[in-house]
């Protein structure tokens, strides 16, 4: 089963010779390797691009294990240009193994001949050298896991049936490849144990694991929770009867955010205009991850929802924050108290902002007061919208809320 990842290729093949180091980013086996060296390989072949002009190297391939030493990986990739003028396509995937990776791709960048495309699972090692080292000229492409509509284009049928399919297994692709729920679920856990956990542990070079174990299952338990370090450290003191301080507390979730699992969505004062630095929501970027971190036992749609919607606009391009709206009321005294209400989604891309809630049912008139609130205090002129997990068609109410469907929103890409 092969899906196009249309929007990632696209990207690639616009960026192709712009003198740029092409880098695809992404949690692991969200499907970087296939991107490059599947459908960008099979686009320069149809192109008229010759194999011998094709360098592709997976360096966490066992046998290309000797290759990750940058003067044996750099004497391999000049024995294999070819002596003519054409332009010979480099293809490394997961860069970050290679000893002092970011001298290899200056000196591949120098070659003129050289079009070169890379990709890594650790933004420590990839998007920070790259702002720092390449001033300019590294081109970041960010891949994530399938979203609902590319997993739904895969699986067909019952929309309702693949939602929870979606929302229970996650969109990592080879999860399409297996039928069994139960074989789903090992698969799952074994990746988050064996591979995203593992691979923190030993990059970052941690003595406690089980400490990291429990953030990790605390951050999954809390998503669409506004926290912490400090909190978090609070809990654990409490709760776990673990003395963690708010600053391992804070390295640890950096760690996450480097290997993609986790997103963080800052807390953004609208009216104010200004971020307010207290507290902060983090969502995984893989919900069939975030299941198998909590052994598939906690599966409340209203959170899981808001995560997908949080992922989805990601993928569309967004920059995401939480907003706070602070208005007044009337307490049972008569006096005048501050009440803080919360928009789950301020959505930003250039000039274009949306504010978005999010709201699984809309069942009694109450509930969907209590979501039009935070919007009817916003008083601008951008765009406001509830998405609802409720059957109902698109509708715009005499204050330009818009309400529509969650499916409609996550299979078309220009719903908003």
């Amino acid at each position: 089963m092969i899906i196009q990842r249309e929007k990632y290729l696209k990207q690639l093949i616009a960026a192709k010779g712009n003198g740029m180091v092409k880098i695809v980013t992404g949690i692991r086996r969200c499907g970087k390797s296939f991107l490059l060296m599947t459908l960008f390989h099979n686009h320069l072949e149809e192109q008229g691009v010759s194999d011998d002009h094709i360098i592709e190297i997976s360096l966490d391939n066992r046998r290309n294990k000797h290759l990750r030493n940058p003067d044996v990986l750099l004497d391999f990739i000049d024995s294999k240009i070819q002596p003519d003028e054409l332009v010979h396509y480099i293809i490394l995937d997961e860069v970050q193994l290679v000893d002092d990776f970011v001298e290899v791709l200056l000196s591949l960048m120098q070659d003129k001949r050289l079009d070169v495309y890379v990709s890594g699972s650790n933004s420590k090692f990839l998007s920070k050298d790259v702002v720092t080292e390449f001033r300019g000229r590294g081109d970041e492409i960010h891949l994530f896991p399938l979203s609902f509509s590319e997993y739904f284009s895969a699986v067909g049928g019952d929309k309702n049936m693949a939602w929870k399919d979606y929302y229970t297994f996650g969109g990592l692709p080879q999860i399409l490849q297996i039928e069994n729920e139960e074989k789903k679920m090992e698969y799952l856990i074994d990746l988050y144990e064996l591979t995203y956990l593992k691979d923190i542990v030993e990059r970052n070079h941690l003595r406690n694991k089980e400490n990291l174990r429990q953030l990790i299952r605390v951050l999954a338990s809390g998503i669409g929770s506004s926290t912490n370090a400090l909190r978090i450290s609070n809990t654990f003191r409490s709760a776990e009867k673990t003395n963690i301080k708010d600053s391992t507390i804070r390295d640890y979730i950096q760690y996450l955010q480097d290997a993609f699992m986790i997103e963080e969505a800052l807390r953004y004062d609208v009216k104010g205009r200004k971020y307010i630095g207290t507290e902060t929501k983090y969502y995984y970027t893989d919900l069939g991850v975030r299941a198998a971190i909590l052994n598939f036992r906690q599966q409340e749609e209203t959170h899981i929802m808001e995560n997908i919607l949080y992922n989805e606009l990601r993928m569309r391009g967004y920059r995401v924050d939480v907003g706070l709206v602070e208005t007044w009321t009337t307490n049972a005294e008569g006096k005048s108290v501050r009440l803080p209400l919360e928009v789950d989604f301020v959505v930003n891309k250039g000039a274009e902002r949306i504010y978005i809630q999010s709201s699984y049912r809309m069942s009694t008139e109450e509930k969907s007061a209590q979501e039009n609130r935070s919007l009817n205090n916003i008083h601008d002129n951008f765009r406001k919208i509830i998405i609802v997990g409720d059957d109902i068609k698109r509708k715009t109410d005499e204050q330009g809320i818009v309400t529509m469907n969650l499916f409609d929103f996550l299979l078309d890409s220009n719903s908003i």
